[in-house]
C-alpha cells in the first residue's frame, strides 16, 4: 500500500467519524428539552459537518476518493441514544453519556493518526486543530453532565 493510499484510509476513517458524529450531534439536539443544550449540540453538529469538509478536501488532495457516508456503526449509536433517551428518567444525561462516548472514540482515532511521524504539515496542523476542538467539547460536555445530573 502506497503511502498516500495509507494516510488517505486514515483520512477517510477521521471523515466517517465526523459525519457519524454530525448526524449524532443533530439527533441528539433532536432529543432534548434544555434550549442551551440543544443549541450546543446543533453547534457540534455544524462544527462536525466543517471538520468532515477540511478531511475531504485533504483526501482529495492526495488524489483519493473521500467517502461520503457515515458507518454502520454510527447508525447504531445514534439509534442506541435515541432508545436509552426513550426508556431514561433523564433523557440529557443518557444523551450526554453517549455523545461522550463517541467523541472520546473520536479523539482516540485522532491520537492514533497523530502518531504519524511523516504527515503533511497541512494535515498535521489540521488534525491537531479537530482533536483540540474535540478535547474542548468533551471537556465541556463533562460540565453539561454535571449541570443535569
Amino acid at each position: 500500500m502506497k503511502y498516500t493510499e495509507k494516510i488517505s484510509n486514515q483520512l477517510n476513517e477521521l471523515l466517517i467519524k465526523n459525519i457519524d458524529a454530525e448526524k449524532g450531534y443533530k439527533n441528539a439536539a433532536k432529543n432534548v428539552d434544555i434550549h442551551t443544550l440543544k443549541q450546543f449540540f446543533e453547534r457540534m453538529s455544524t462544527e462536525r459537518g466543517e471538520f468532515a469538509k477540511e478531511l475531504k478536501k485533504e483526501i482529495l488532495r492526495y488524489g483519493e476518493e473521500p467517502k461520503d457516508s457515515g458507518s454502520f456503526k454510527g447508525l447504531v449509536h445514534r439509534n442506541w441514544m435515541t432508545l436509552k433517551s426513550t426508556f431514561s428518567s433523564n433523557d440529557e444525561e443518557a444523551i450526554i453519556e453517549e455523545v461522550l462516548r463517541g467523541e472520546e472514540k473520536s479523539l482516540e482515532a485522532y491520537f492514533n493518526i497523530l502518531r504519524e511521524r511523516n504527515l503533511l504539515a497541512s494535515i498535521d496542523a489540521l488534525l491537531f486543530k479537530q482533536k483540540n476542538a474535540i478535547q474542548a467539547t468533551i471537556n465541556s460536555m463533562k460540565t453539561h453532565e454535571e449541570l443535569v445530573s
